[in-house]
């Protein structure tokens, strides 16, 4: 018998397809990072982008979170920008997040951006998987991941980060040609990258859409649910290897996300899970506790995070948050959020998941 206190990447895997566990899987977005002491200690030695190119560092601080808390799923450092880097695009991390010093803004920008093979221009990201699916065998589940079309095309085309994400908005209403040939052009890289992460390693990929929560229902439609569906449809995947797609500010796009062709749905904290879980019944969910509360008292996480995990009454549900973990979070907070998510359903005491787990 599986113990529940115990990390499983069975868990994960069985709860992402559905079948019945001992408890709903958890892990963190982001949860390797900064509020961690022992990932502060590195990146005083090295930037951000070494960090995410140095296959031992960046196994090493993706494991940290693993040792410290046991989740079920262990997802492995880099950026959603280290591929649109290998397309061409100049990319720096300053104190103000990512810069890219010439924005694509016409067809001659599309023009100079290329697809590439994962495993000559970025073969540490298959590396770091391997490395990380040898450390944990099946104790946890290794997670892949990619930006999805429109939230890469949104970097590109914006020359970084938005409030208002009105370069891009101009460019769907006066040059949707050019637009859409990017995000052609980006869901076949994300498709090959995903592919060639599940290949070194991961037993399953998260798409982060994390600025498609800025469009109308009738944009994305338009723009981002074609790209993200592409994307997912090219991923050549094992059998049994679930794609999670994750939209930041969700809750008027949470039918059409459902569309896209993810096994498991990723939503943020602004919609209850028991909402979701009306309007799109039968899919399996993940999120969705605010990262905010961790900032608070870990009894109050506790709570928060049981209560979360009873309004899905713990079915089709991979417990996480909405967001990724913020880096002021106190250390004790995510230790009250891991103990909460590991107490056994109430009627799963003899549960557990499968002996093994899909390499």
């Amino acid at each position: 018998m599986t113990d529940p206190s115990a990390p499983s990447a069975a868990r994960f895997l069985d709860a992402a397809a559905g079948r019945r566990v001992d408890r709903p899987p958890v892990w963190m977005m982001r949860q390797a990072g900064r509020y961690l002491p022992e990932y502060r200690e590195i990146r005083q030695r090295v930037s951000f982008l070494e960090l995410c190119r140095s296959v031992d560092l960046a196994s090493e601080v993706s494991l940290q979170p693993f040792r410290r808390f046991g989740p079920d799923g262990v997802i492995f450092f880099s950026d959603i920008l280290v591929p649109v880097e290998a397309m061409g695009a100049a990319v720096r991390f300053g104190d103000a997040g990512p810069e890219l010093s010439e924005p694509v803004r016409d067809a001659s920008g599309v023009e100079r951006l290329r697809r590439f093979d994962p495993a000559a221009a970025i073969p540490f990201t298959g590396e770091i998987l391997g490395r990380i699916a040898r450390e944990v065998g099946g104790r946890a589940a290794v997670l892949g991941f990619c930006g999805a079309p429109w939230t890469l095309a949104s970097y590109l085309i914006e020359g970084g980060g938005s409030k208002s994400f009105s370069v891009i908005k101009e460019m769907m209403g006066r040059d949707g040609a050019t637009l859409r040939r990017l995000l052609d052009l980006l869901a076949d890289v994300v498709a090959e990258v995903l592919s060639f992460q599940l290949a070194s390693g991961a037993q399953a990929v998260q798409v982060f859409d994390t600025w498609a929560g800025e469009l109308a229902e009738e944009d994305y439609r338009e723009w981002a649910l074609p790209a993200v569906s592409r994307a997912i449809a090219g991923v050549r995947r094992p059998a049994g290897a679930p794609v999670i797609l994750f939209v930041n500010g969700c809750a008027h796009l949470l039918e059409s996300m459902a569309e896209a062709g993810a096994d498991i749905l990723s939503i943020d904290w602004r919609l209850p899970l028991a909402k979701a879980r009306r309007r799109i019944p039968g899919r399996v969910l993940q999120g969705n506790l605010d990262p905010g509360v961790l900032l608070g008292r870990p009894t109050e996480v506790a709570r928060r995070t049981r209560e979360m995990i009873s309004s899905t009454g713990g079915e089709q549900h991979i417990v996480n948050l909405g967001h990724g973990v913020l880096p002021g979070t106190p250390v004790e907070c995510v230790e009250a959020f891991f103990e909460a998510a590991r107490v056994p359903l109430p009627d799963r005491a003899s549960a557990r998941p499968a002996a093994t787990a899909p390499a």
